[in-house]
């Protein structure tokens, strides 16, 4: 039963790395395709004044929504239409001004021929991605990107296996190829994510997560050290800000500070706080991003901030725990 079972992993061990081994050899063999015709794809869309429009049958479908998703969020307004259905409605979805991405490995999948004659009236450009550069679609086609491969991974030759890998790598190499042209940058592409922890640090400032008004934690210089205490947990940020009789920010007092006062056995009931608060201590100003906040935090190993405007008024405060709430850690 054990050498049975030995030889039933060897064997799936050996199958797996077969099919990785013919898929990776698919990919490399893209290398010497990105040609003429890959240049003339991107000059296309890159003229586009409407959105690329990606179709495609069983298995190639699967890969074009993918690729127009991929598109999409790097720069290139993109969807995926389904052949099938654009033959029943959906054709309407497409205008003049849209460049189509039609995808097939035979080039000849019947429900995308149907649709070509339609595409080439209307006079959208159209890309293809096949695997047989001599079918109608390749033919019909204003760039065709050769997507051949030598063979499936798939032992029977069957199942779109390194065919499938193939044209998803070469619409990946597409999409950032017009990432770079178009310039996206990654404050670009955080637009398209505002959901993700990369959209929250490119996008979020700290005006948008700053405690302000009444919530910020604000004494006068001649304010007792109890009395500060007292302000630090009312408002529950770990710190107060210290401010003269003009409003203008001269310190903050934290916990740290705290303890480092203590062990001095300073009075807290006759101590003014501005006789051991920190002067000129960092600030960050409310239109920096929120993960500039956490680097100064992180870098002076501080959990709070004063947030200054541009005149250096004091006009919040935020800590690490404001940091956490908006998903910027």
């Amino acid at each position: 039963m054990t050498d049975s079972n030995t030889s039933s992993s060897r064997d799936y061990r050996s199958s797996a790395v077969r099919a990785i081994q013919i898929e990776r050899d698919a990919i490399e063999a893209l290398e010497h395709r990105i040609n003429g015709d890959f240049t003339r794809a991107c000059d296309i869309i890159m003229a586009c004044k409407g959105r690329v429009v990606v179709t495609g049958m069983g298995k190639s479908g699967h890969i074009g929504n993918k690729i127009a998703a991929t598109l999409a969020s790097t720069g290139t307004p993109s969807f995926f239409v389904h052949p099938g259905e654009a033959s029943h409605g959906d054709l309407g979805m497409i205008t003049p001004q849209d460049v189509v991405i039609a995808i097939s490995n035979s080039g000849s999948t019947s429900e995308v021929v149907t649709i070509l004659p339609l595409i080439r009236r209307m006079g959208a450009p159209l890309i293809s991605m096949t695997g047989n550069p001599e079918s109608l679609l390749a033919k019909e086609a204003a760039a065709n990107l050769d997507v051949s491969v030598a063979s499936e991974a798939c032992p029977l030759g069957l199942a779109p296996t390194s065919s499938t890998t193939a044209t998803l790598v070469m619409g990946d190499a597409l999409a950032v190829a017009l990432l770079e042209a178009r310039g996206f940058s990654a404050e670009d592409f955080a637009f398209s994510h505002p959901g993700g922890r990369l959209g929250r640090r490119l996008l979020l400032r700290v005006s948008d997560i700053m405690h302000s008004g009444d919530k910020v934690p604000k004494v006068l210089e001649t304010t007792t050290l109890s009395g500060a205490l007292l302000e630090i947990t009312r408002k529950g940020l770990g710190m107060t800000t210290v401010v003269n009789d003009s409003g203008e920010l001269t310190g903050i007092f934290t916990d740290g500070d705290l303890r480092r006062t203590l062990d001095k056995s300073v009075d807290v009931h006759t101590t003014n706080i501005d006789q051991v608060m920190t002067r000129n201590g960092k600030t960050i100003q409310a239109d920096q991003l929120a993960a500039d906040a956490l680097n100064i935090m992180e870098e002076l190993k501080i959990n709070a901030l004063p947030v200054t405007d541009s005149e250096g008024n004091l006009v919040g405060a935020i800590n690490m725990h404001d940091l956490l709430r908006a998903g910027v850690i």
